[in-house]
């Protein structure tokens, strides 16, 4: 029986070139967006293997949806969490952080307390994997609502990670923490430190979606770049400016 994958997020950038290698490697794919003009493509190159839903993780109907497009694909094996959004936004501008916040923090609770019931609930294995970010292990004033809500999202895996010991549940989790890659989310007017192409960072990342361990850096530069920045105390971290 084909491996079975759910890709939220799969409509531009990380989510759908992802979505593009596990179809192409014949997984059985489900797809999902607020976008449906990608997914659709997607779902045309793909009639036999690959069902698509047009979903609006911040909206109240999210849960339901994943839960559709889970059964349209006969089940899944891993979920994979693909989606999200964020500025530099030094100004503090409100729509700005109230979205991120929005699509980082209930967005990424709606579909992680989905996927996690999914397994949980009907006793079964699986893999739940999500793209966080290295921002969220430092706060970063240019970005404050995106770092502060990458750091939830990974507190969020590791504890769902500790639930499922208690429920003894046989789920797996894999937070994966990008540096920059070149996609939409970046200015392309500005030039960034250690940026990676897309195709370059995806290959490593479909690595970790399949058989990483609970927290994966892409790529090793940046982990290594996270390693030191942890050693700065925080009353030093304060008064740095950072401009990443």
């Amino acid at each position: 029986m084909s491996r079975r994958i759910v890709i939220i997020g799969a409509s531009s950038g990380i989510g759908l070139k992802s979505a593009l290698y596990f179809a192409n490697k014949g997984w059985k794919v489900g797809i999902a967006a607020r976008r449906a003009s990608q997914l659709i493509a997607v779902k045309n190159q793909y009639l036999q293997n690959v069902e698509m839903e047009v979903i609006d993780i911040t909206a109240d109907d999210a849960s339901a949806k994943i839960r559709g497009l889970i059964d349209r694909i006969g089940g899944v094996d891993i979920y994979f969490h693909a989606a999200g959004t964020g500025w530099s936004n030094p100004t503090l501008d409100l729509d700005k952080e109230m979205t991120t916040v929005a699509t980082n923090v209930r967005g990424f609770v709606t579909s992680m307390v989905t996927a996690y019931r999914y397994f949980a609930d009907n006793k079964l294995k699986g893999r739940i994997v999500a793209v966080t970010s290295v921002a969220g292990t430092k706060g970063i004033g240019i970005s404050a609502s995106y770092s502060a809500t990458k750091r939830f999202e990974s507190t969020y895996i590791e504890s769902l990670a500790q639930l499922a010991r208690i429920d003894k549940a046989d789920v797996s989790f894999t937070d994966i923490r990008p540096g920059f890659i070149r996609t939409d989310l970046l200015d392309p007017s500005r030039n960034y430190p250690m940026l990676m192409k897309l195709d370059y960072a995806v290959k490593r990342i479909v690595k970790a979606v399949v058989s990483g361990g609970p927290v994966v850096y892409i790529d090793g530069r940046w982990g290594a770049l996270v390693f030191l920045w942890k050693l700065i105390p925080p009353f030093f971290w304060r008064r740095l400016h950072v401009k990443l």
